[in-house]
């Protein structure tokens, strides 16, 4: 058998799982180097290595109201520290990394979702 594709089962942030809605397709980024290369004026080329953070993004997180949700993603976005932060997906597969939420975080009333982006120092890296 093939790859597995899906949802994402459930994203923990520091502790605190939340369900991720089954249509989201976020977009994962492992973290490492992003490479270019630039040409000299003899013909020779010099290789370009900036480091890059870990992400993931277009997340979409159930948020329950009633659980202060909403309350303490922003909590955890105010802050100024790394925290832990893990995701499941369809595949079985689970990543890990430290990371913080980035970007604007906005609540939808008619979903009960949040889109969440994160980012992280390292790299984001699967469990065995």
């Amino acid at each position: 058998m093939g790859a597995t594709g899906g949802s994402i089962e459930s994203v923990t942030l520091d502790g605190r799982t939340f369900a991720v809605a089954a249509d989201a397709d976020s977009q994962r980024s492992l973290g490492g180097f992003n490479n270019e290369v630039e040409a000299n004026g003899n013909g020779t080329s010099r290789l370009l290595k900036t480091r890059m953070p870990w992400e993931a993004s277009d997340l979409t997180l159930s948020i329950d109201d009633l659980n202060g949700d909403h309350e303490f993603l922003q909590n955890l976005a105010d802050g100024n520290s790394l925290f832990a932060i893990t995701a499941g997906y369809a595949s079985g597969a689970i990543f890990q990394g430290s990371g913080q939420i980035v970007g604007e975080m906005k609540v939808s009333s008619a979903n009960a979702t949040a889109a969440v982006g994160l980012k992280g120092s390292g790299k984001m890296t699967q469990q065995p």
